[in-house]
Order: structure tokens, then C-alpha cells, then sequence
């Protein structure tokens, strides 16, 4: 479910994704609706790891490769310009159009700025974080307030903060509990309480209050709040016994509750009689009910302006998911748009009329379906002004001023302000000014047929000493990399991706793989990784493998495979059910095994607990534990026999540190040897830039150790990183610069 259009976050149980480096621009992926979905297990705010820093030149390095000693010196692109902070990301346009706001260092860490939309050089920072950085934030309607959200070393017990730009201070607006204190400060009466708070409502025709869901009561569950944002009061509008999510219109009036049934299927509930001041409605009419198979691709999606025609988007009845209507009134409906082989994606609508005025579907790459004229008229002009992918990162209340961003594969990411009255373009910034001029490598796409014949959309990366020329064919092969995304319900797309330009750049291919279960790709494609971990999901990335052996691309004995998350996990799979196909693995927070990753969930997750039961396994009988064990790596940790590296972050509330203390311990027992970071400070990823420098640093000297590509030397990567190294110590080159 999407929430309000001025406060979204890319989300997904994967590792890799600041919304405005790695995501669907935020204006194209909204509806007209706030939408509250405030209990979804696979849509918690991930670890955000920014692509784009400011650095110096690239300089030349000798490989630290024992296998690669008598390679002549070659000039790497230091990791800094892949991780460390960007220069400027994240543009959004005031309500009125007066203002920029962005995501910037300030002192090495990110925080917002605003500045007049006409004068960049008046940039201020109006937060003042010292540690872990802000990564998602918003406008809200009065024009002159920021709001973001916060967590405390990668716990994810997200708290809300309002900014007040004419008088800079910043206040702690979290409903349901005791505390309010500036962000990033705590009193004398210690932590703040460990509630995880969500924005669900930012409306216009209430620009001084906005919805917040918060777990204050009942960890499980999040209940429903009108907070005034002047003087932070609130009022619980919605309580919550059990529901998944609530729906709430412009008005924020809860229209609908959801929760997951036993089966897996969804069950949605309409108010039944009148809401009471201080609980909201208790009692609920059945409204919809959407069958397991049709989950994860039908969902409502908001309202037109008049509150009664419910947009949606659906797969029943059909594969893909579809952009309907339905009229509540005389049930009425209607399919707006839809494609055969993609789930709808990106939604442009009309920010007060909720007209939808364009569409957004990704199969391989980004296609448009507009419906309305002039927005056609001007996406054309914009189109022409870039090669890059265009998209709408956001726009005014109005509609007639949008910031437009560029994607290139193989370059920065560049913002212009277009005025849709005077149709000029004005050109803002690139996110990272470093990487323009770089030896960076073109992204190719490609579909592999699986063995069943599946269709996975793939894309892939080739350094350019094996592709010099940028056609995609290999002249020669060379050390592959799989990376596997996380979630394992998000997808691959293309664009510009920091982890595929460093391996390239250090000589290896890179391929990421859209294997069954990814989103995106309809109801039929998601629904064939269903109890398929360890199990299809693996042959299609094993089938991948083999497409780039075929293709030249790489050989046998050199391929390496990677992911964070659900990557992990697959790691830790390739390792354990095939040992001899990999010659290394780097898994970074992933589980490794499935009855103790469920047992020890976040308990605001448990509204989606007959989800994982559908989609991965059944932890609560004997025979699903039994499945569940025998899918899990740590079950089969003695067949390892290709060296494997392990990253963890200690307040991870998804994947435990304790999924990856348990493997490592096993792995000693049998004498195998690991290598294990891990990071005090950091959650499920790596937030802080000391951080993955520092752990990118040892992945390096790994990969080149065991596949024989390029290195630049550890040299002062761990720096102000936390970094601890419980085991493998010895393998890490200059490792005893730290403590």
C-alpha cells in the first residue's frame, strides 16, 4: 500500500536502497489516498546505502591480490566514490514552489537542507544529526515544516520529528508515549521508549495535521494518530486489535482495515456503524476478500477526489497486476492500465484533482502509459533533454512546477526544476559530481529461460578490459560476481548501481537476477517461489550462472556469489546445497536458519506471519519446522568448502546477530574457516559510510584473494568504523589497524 505522495520510502527486506538513489522516483510512485499501512512485515525502512559520495580523483592502486602480484598497476576508482556520501540527493519541491530541500553532508553526515527554489547557494541544514545520518523526509503541506523519521543505531524503533524552519528547532512529535525530546538527544530519563512510528497521512486539505501509526500499546499492533505538527498534541483516531493495516482517505477517516487470514489470503473490512471519539470504529463489515495466490499484487490503493471511487490494484481474474477502479456506490469497475508481462508500477496522479495522469511498468526497463494530454506534451519535451531515464522525483501542489531526475547506468543522477508554464528546464545538480568523467560500465539487460522455462529478467555488467567497446559481448571471460537481491520479495531494475561499477571496475562481471519469487513480474511468477527457498529459487539463479558460462562471460571454477538479506541467505544456500559451484561467498545479514529467523521476528510483525507460512514455511507445526530445517544453511554448515565472509550489523531487528554468531560458531566447530565483521552501530545494512567503507575494504581483499580480481589496499578504511572481527581476523590484510 503507498502512502501519502510527500512521504515515501523505498521499501523492501533487502539490504541495498535509499529511496532516491536505488528506487522509482516518490511522485511516480504514488496515488491520491494516505494510505496507512501500518503492520506490513516486508515493508520496514531498510538500511540506507547511498551510491554517490564526494571524493577526490581516482587513483592508482596495486592490486593487494596474492594471485595478481605481477599485474601491472592499474587505475582503480577508489570505493569512497561508490560509498561514501553523495553530494546532494534526494531533491523535493515545496508545496508552494518557494523551496528546495535535499539530503547533504553536514560534517560527514546526511541531513536535510532547504534552500530557495531560485538560489542553491542559500542552502541551510535544518537537521543536525552527528552519528547515523537522516535518510527519508518530507514537506508537509504548511510549508514551512520537514518531517523525518529516526532510529537508533539500525534498531529500526522509528520515532517522528518535525522541523520548524523559521525557528530551526526540531521536536520529537511521536504519539503514544511520554517522551519528546530534540532528534538524536536523550535526557536523564535515558532511552526513549522502543515504539517503532510510522508517517501514514500527509494531506492538503489539512496541512497542520498528519496521521502517525505507532506501536506505544501493544507491540504487535499499530494504532492510529492525528497529531498536530504546531504544538505536537495528538489524538488517537484508530485502534488496533489485530489488523494489518487501515486505510484513511484525504480526510483521514479510516475507510477500510485489513488483516491476513489463516489461509494467506486477505480479508478487508469496511466501518460497521459510528466511530467512537477515543478508539475509532470497532465493529467492521466484510468488504473484500483477496485469495493468497492474489496477495501480493492486489491492494487498495486510494481515492478519487470525491472519496468514492477506490483505486486499486488487482491481479485477480488475471497475471499481471492491473491499475483498476472500483465505484463504491454502484460497484462499478474498470481497468485504467495494465501490461501482460509487468505488475503496474509507478503512478503519476494529479496532486489535489486525483486524476491519474500516467503510469509507470517495468519489465526490463521503464515504459510510460499516459492518459493525460498535457502531461504527454511535456514528458516529450523532457524526454528529448536527456538520454537518461526521466522520471518525476516531485512536484508542486499546484502541479505546474515538477523536479525532474535523470538515471543513467553509468553516471550520475541529474536534477533539473521544469516549470510547465513557461516549459523550461533548469538545470539544479548531479548527485555526485566525482562520478562524471569515471571509466564507468553500461548496465545490459537480458531474459534467461529458467529450466521450466520461466522467464527471469536479468541485468548485468562487464569491466571493460572484457567489453571495451560497451556492447554487452564478452571478448573474453572473467570472474563473475552473482548478486542476489533481498527481499526476496523486491526485484533487480535497471540503472545505476554502485556495487556492479566497483566489481567492474576491479575486473570482474557482475550479474543481478530476477529470480522467481521477485516482485513485479505477476501473481504467476511470485507465486512459483512459494516454499522454494533453497529450493527453485537457487536452480534459477544456478541457470544464470550457466547462461553467462555459455555466453563466454566467465568460467566455471570463477564465479563468486553475494546479496544482503534474502542474498545472504542465498549465499549461505549456494555454499551449503551446491559447494562445489562457487568459488566464494559474502553474505551480509542474512539468516541462516528459518525456524530461528521466525522465532525471533519484531513483534510488529506478527500480523504477517500467515504470509511467510504461504510464502517460505510453517515454523509452528512439526513438519514445517522439519522443512524449514532442512532448507535452512546452518542444517548442512559442514559441506562448506569455499571460503566465505560474512558482514552483520548487532542491532539488526530482522535478521539477528544471532543468525550469523550461530553459523560462524558451527563453521569452528568443524574447523572450517569464516571471516566475520561485524558492526556494533549498524542495523540490517550498513547506514554509516565509515561503516561500509570499512566493510567493503575487507570484501575487496576477499574477493581478490579467492577469485583473482583487483584491490585497492585496506589503507585507512576503518577509520571511525565500528568494525569488530570476531573470527577470520587473520585473513583481513592490515586488520590489526583496528583495535
Amino acid at each position: 500500500m503507498p502512502m501519502c505522495p510527500r512521504f515515501l520510502t523505498c521499501f523492501a527486506i533487502g539490504l541495498v536502497a535509499l529511496a532516491a538513489l536505488g528506487c522509482e522516483p516518490a511522485a511516480e510512485r504514488s496515488l491520491p489516498d494516505v494510505a496507512a499501512d501500518t503492520a506490513t512485515p516486508d515493508a520496514t525502512e531498510t538500511a540506507a546505502t547511498p551510491d554517490t559520495p564526494a571524493t577526490s580523483a581516482p587513483a592508482t592502486a596495486q592490486s593487494a591480490a596474492p594471485n595478481n602480484e605481477a599485474s601491472p598497476a592499474m587505475s582503480l576508482i577508489p570505493r569512497r566514490v561508490f560509498f561514501g556520501n553523495p553530494d546532494k540527493v534526494g531533491l523535493q519541491i515545496s508545496p508552494d514552489g518557494k523551496q528546495l530541500s535535499y539530503l547533504a553532508p553536514l560534517d560527514g553526515v546526511l541531513n536535510v537542507w532547504v534552500a530557495p527554489r531560485d538560489d542553491l547557494s542559500a542552502a541551510r541544514p535544518v537537521t543536525h544529526d552527528k552519528h547515523r545520518g537522516v535518510r527519508s523526509f518530507s514537506w508537509a503541506f504548511t510549508n514551512r515544516h520537514i518531517l523525518y523519521s529516526q532510529d537508533k543505531d539500525g534498531d529500526e524503533n522509528w520515532r517522528v520529528y518535525c522541523i520548524d524552519l523559521e525557528t530551526d528547532d526540531a521536536a520529537d512529535i511521536t504519539p503514544g508515549t511520554d517522551r519528546s525530546e530534540p532528534a538524536g538527544e536523550e535526557d536523564a530519563a535515558g532511552p526513549a521508549p522502543p515504539v517503532t512510528a510510522r508517517i501514514v497521512g500527509v494531506s492538503h486539505r489539512t496541512p497542520e495535521e498528519i496521521l502517525i501509526a505507532v506501536n506505544a500499546n501493544d507491540p504487535r499492533w499499530h494504532e492510529i494518530y492525528r497529531v498536530n505538527i504546531l504544538d505536537g498534541k495528538s489524538q488517537m483516531i484508530q485502534a488496533n486489535e489485530g489488523f494489518r493495516n487501515f486505510t484513511v482517505d484525504e480526510d483521514y477517516q479510516v475507510r477500510f482495515a485489513a488483516k491476513y487470514l489463516p489461509d494467506g489470503s486477505i480479508q478487508y473490512y469496511q466501518p460497521s456503524g459510528e466511530a467512537a471519539a477515543d478508539v475509532g470504529f470497532k465493529e467492521w463489515d466484510e468488504f473484500l476478500k483477496v485469495d493468497k495466490d492474489d496477495t501480493a499484487n492486489t491492494g487498495l490503493a486510494g481515492f478519487d477526489k470525491t472519496g468514492r471511487v477506490l483505486y486499486m490494484f488487482d491481479s485477480r481474474g488475471r497475471d499481471t497486476g492491473a491499475l483498476t477502479s472500483l465505484n463504491l456506490d454502484t460497484g462499478e469497475t474498470q481497468v485504467i492500465a495494465a501490461d501482460p508481462r509487468t505488475d503496474v508500477g509507478a503512478i503519476k496522479s494529479h496532486p489535489t484533482e486525483n486524476t491519474i495522469q500516467a503510469v509507470v511498468f517495468n519489465y526490463e526497463r521503464r515504459e510510460r502509459k499516459i492518459f493525460d494530454p498535457e502531461v504527454a506534451k511535456d514528458v516529450e519535451i523532457l524526454e528529448a533533454l536527456h538520454d537518461g531515464e526521466m522520471g518525476i522525483a516531485d512536484y508542486t501542489l499546484d502541479d505546474r512546477q515538477w523536479i525532474i531526475v535523470y538515471y543513467d547506468a553509468d553516471g550520475p543522477a541529474r536534477y533539473y526544476h521544469f516549470d510547465r508554464d513557461t516549459k523550461e528546464a533548469t538545470f539544479l545538480f548531479v548527485n555526485q559530481q566525482d562520478l562524471e568523467g569515471l571509466p564507468l560500465v553500461p548496465m545490459h539487460s537480458v531474459v534467461i529461460e529458467a529450466r521450466d522455462g520461466l522467464p527471469l529478467v536479468s541485468y548485468y555488467s562487464l569491466p571493460r578490459e572484457a567489453d571495451p567497446e560497451g556492447t554487452g559481448r564478452a571478448a573474453k571471460p572473467v570472474p563473475l560476481v552473482l548478486m542476489v537481491h533481498g527481499g526476496p520479495w523486491s526485484r533487480d531494475t535497471w540503472g545505476y548501481d554502485a556495487m556492479h561499477q566497483l566489481l567492474a571496475n576491479r575486473g570482474y562481471a557482475v550479474l543481478s537476477v530476477n529470480f522467481r519469487g521477485s516482485t513485479g513480474f505477476g501473481k504467476k511468477f511470485m507465486n512459483a517461489g512459494n516454499h522454494e527457498w533453497a529450493g527453485k529459487m537457487h536452480d534459477d539463479l544456478l541457470d544464470a550462472v550457466e547462461w553467462a558460462i555459455e555466453e563466454g562471460i566467465t568460467k566455471r571454477d570463477q564465479v563468486a556469489i553475494m546479496g544482503g538479506s534474502y542474498g545472504g541467505y542465498a549465499t549461505l544456500v549456494g555454499l551449503t546445497f551446491t559447494p562445489d559451484v562457487f568459488a566464494c561467498g559474502v553474505d551480509i545479514v542474512g539468516p541462516s536458519n528459518l525456524v530461528t529467523l521466525f522465532e525471533t521476528i519484531p513483534p510488529y510483525w506478527a500480523s504477517g506471519l500467515p504470509m511467510f507460512k504461504t510464502r517460505v514455511g510453517d515454523h509452528t507445526t512439526p513438519e514445517g519446522r522439519a522443512e524449514l530445517e532442512r532448507r535452512s544453511p546452518l542444517t548442512h554448515v559442514e559441506k562448506i568448502r569455499r571460503p566465505l565472509l560474512i558482514g552483520q550489523g548487532a542491532n539488526d531487528p530482522r535478521v539477528k546477530q544471532s543468525e550469523a554468531d550461530q553459523i560462524v560458531e558451527a563453521m569452528k566447530r568443524h574447523d572450517i574457516p569464516v571471516t566475520y565483521a561485524l558492526f556494533p552501530d549498524e542495523g540490517h545494512g550498513f547506514a554509516r559510510p565509515e561503516n561500509r567503507l570499512a566493510f567493503y575494504a575487507v570484501m575487496e581483499q576477499f574477493l581478490a584473494r579467492h577469485l583473482g580480481g583487483k584491490a585497492e589496499p585496506i589503507g585507512d578504511a576503518f577509520e571511525g568504523s565500528s568494525i569488530e572481527v570476531p573470527a577470520g581476523r587473520e585473513s583481513i590484510e592490515q586488520v590489526e589497524a583496528k583495535p
